[in-house]
């Protein structure tokens, strides 16, 4: 029996108390007896949706037959019991509310999954959830072929959960997960992200790569190049030290600082120009990638002479008259190289100095 939070006893009483059947299950109670927490909340009752919102009247709806809300910093689901009958493109399109947990219960995918605690913080296991627990695996409920085929996310689901608690697959689950491994194209580039994501933060990403790579999966993402990964709990990061043919939905910016990383990682060192033209963000997470010592990328941002173009002491026209030019594209060359000379510490970003400098250059402009 577990000391059940407050927040969440209440819930379940609530529910209760109008005559009705309420359990926490799914990954709540799986990583509480992990020793890991968490403020996601699912509860399965035999309450229906509608009888749901007459108890917790402030809640949303939700699809497939449940309701949500927050209390405090907890996420809390509620779903009536029902039983599936008919997928269409990895979500059921045909079920039915029931008045059965046992039943329920199959209908989920993993044993880790489906383990039940009560109000009081009592266990219910009716699928040998906390037996593969023990044993470190995950385990598909009833017939695995089926639960991969009516939805194939539960592929990368399997390998998420089985990398985050340090876990093996089942020999059967892995055996089909080889067999069936082609249905992964059919999903969603954003349902792909969102579980890569979830790996790729792990602390154990090396061995759910070493996975991913064993069950062929890295070849059908068209990931390569990720064998030297060093975890860095920054996705950008992450994704900048791999190469994936498969375009997943990163926003510009995303694309923009996986690029920059990328490139200051294969340039295997961060000094003045790097931080100066990157940043101090990306700067630390490749120095991160690159063992180099934050404390040094935060003394070089903090002696810049600079940190911005428009910081330059100078302006175009002033360097048109100093140097008696017309305008042009010359212009920008100038001051391109004139800021190059000031994070180099070549001259001072002083006005003066800089004048003097030009003019001991002019015949060369």
């Amino acid at each position: 029996m577990i000391r059940l939070n407050k927040i969440i006893k209440n819930v379940l009483t609530k529910i209760e108390t109008e005559g009705y059947e309420a359990y926490v299950v799914g990954g709540y109670v799986r990583d509480l007896l992990a020793g890991i927490f968490s403020y996601d909340i699912d509860i399965c009752t035999n309450a229906t949706p509608k009888e749901l919102l007459t108890i917790f009247p402030n809640a949303s709806s939700k699809n497939l037959g449940g309701i949500e809300f927050k209390i405090k910093e907890y996420h809390i689901e509620i779903t009536t019991y029902r039983e599936e009958i008919k997928y269409k493109g990895r979500k059921p399109v045909e079920f039915n509310y029931i008045n059965n947990l046992v039943l329920d219960l199959q209908r989920r995918d993993f044993t880790i999954n489906a383990i039940c605690m009560n109000s009081k913080g009592e266990m219910i296991d009716l699928v040998g959830g906390i037996d593969d627990l023990s044993n470190l695996k995950v385990k598909m409920i009833g017939d695995t072929k089926k639960k991969i085929e009516e939805d194939p996310l539960r592929i990368l689901r399997g390998i998420r959960i089985a990398t985050i608690l340090n876990f093996n697959l089942d020999s059967i689950f892995y055996k089909e997960i080889i067999a069936h491994k082609d249905l992964l194209l059919t999903l969603s580039k954003t349902r792909i992200k969102e579980e890569l994501d979830k790996i790729l933060l792990s602390n154990n990403v090396k061995k759910g790569f070493n996975l991913l790579n064993d069950l062929g999966i890295l070849n059908i993402l068209e990931i390569t190049s990720w064998e030297e990964i060093v975890p860095v709990k920054n996705l950008e990061g992450m994704y900048a030290q791999f190469k994936m043919n498969l375009e997943l939905p990163f926003t510009k910016e995303e694309k923009n600082n996986i690029a920059a990383i990328r490139r200051i990682i294969g340039s295997n060192h961060v000094d003045k120009f790097t931080v100066y033209h990157y940043g101090l963000y990306l700067s630390l997470v490749a120095g991160e990638i690159l063992n180099i010592d934050k404390k040094k990328i935060n003394k070089i941002n903090k002696e810049l002479p600079i940190h911005d173009k428009k910081e330059i002491n100078i302006k175009a026209n002033e360097i048109v008259n100093v140097l008696e030019i017309d305008y042009s594209k010359k212009i920008g060359i100038i001051l391109k190289e004139i800021e190059n000379l000031i994070i180099s510490g070549k001259i001072r970003n002083r006005k003066g100095d800089i004048i003097k400098y030009l003019k001991e250059h002019k015949s060369e402009w």
